[in-house]
């Protein structure tokens, strides 16, 4: 799985891929395919905090742009990664830059697990939430929630998927390291909020392409390996 990751990761266009890890039983996998690795402290409480050790232990400077993939993202879209890293390096105003895709069904946008992004003209993030954002006033009534007599979307506003891919510039991340977890953050459970609310910008890219199955379970395992065997 993280070969995988690894190798669509070395498909984009960054200029080195590293694997950050704190399980010496990844090293030892990793280490039979690349020897770019490093090994990180192991109380760190997210992925964010982990780079931020990676950005001081190979000395990359404020303006370096660093996107973090998830080991267990074995179909990983290689363009996702070179899009949010352009979108960072073409919004100056932004610290960090992510993707979201249109949310086509309405079961995802009352999902609490389905994470909603709401953007201003520009793209840059105005709230991350796990609430139906927007809220169409006249359409979405408590009446018709509770009666469940809400089938589809409206056309009259866009709803969007937050998709957990982020890329950082150097200095938003030395600085992230310095904040307090917010209430926003700890209300929702969305690190995010964390940089917004610390006023860092967050640019945000529309993707229409769905991202890549990750592994979170073990039956995703087998999903992932019956569909790159189709691929081979």
């Amino acid at each position: 799985m993280i070969q995988h990751t690894y190798e669509r990761a070395m498909q984009s266009q960054a200029e080195e891929v590293v694997i950050a890890t704190d399980d010496q039983r990844i090293i030892d996998t990793a280490g039979q395919f690349t020897d770019n690795i490093v090994m990180t402290a192991p109380d760190h409480a997210s992925g964010t905090e982990r780079l931020a050790e990676v950005l001081s232990l190979k000395n990359w400077d404020d303006n370096t742009i660093i996107v973090n993939v998830q080991g267990d993202e074995p179909l990983v879209a290689p363009a996702h990664i070179e899009l949010v890293a352009e979108s960072l390096n073409n919004n100056t105003r932004a610290g960090m830059a992510t993707l979201a895709t249109p949310i086509n069904n309405i079961e995802e946008v009352f999902d609490p697990n389905v994470v909603k992004v709401v953007m201003d003209h520009q793209g840059y993030a105005l709230y991350f939430s796990r609430a139906v954002l927007p809220w169409s006033r006249d359409f979405f009534t408590m009446q018709a929630v509770e009666q469940q007599a809400v089938k589809a979307l409206t056309k009259d506003a866009n709803w969007y998927r937050h998709i957990g891919m982020y890329a950082y510039r150097g200095k938003a991340l030395q600085q992230y390291m310095t904040l307090q977890p917010c209430m926003l953050e700890k209300t929702e459970s969305l690190e995010q909020l964390r940089v917004l609310y610390n006023g860092i910008g967050i640019h945000v890219s529309i993707v229409h392409e769905e991202p890549g199955h990750g592994v979170d379970v073990e039956a995703d395992l087998e999903k992932i390996e019956l569909l790159l065997a189709k691929k081979c």
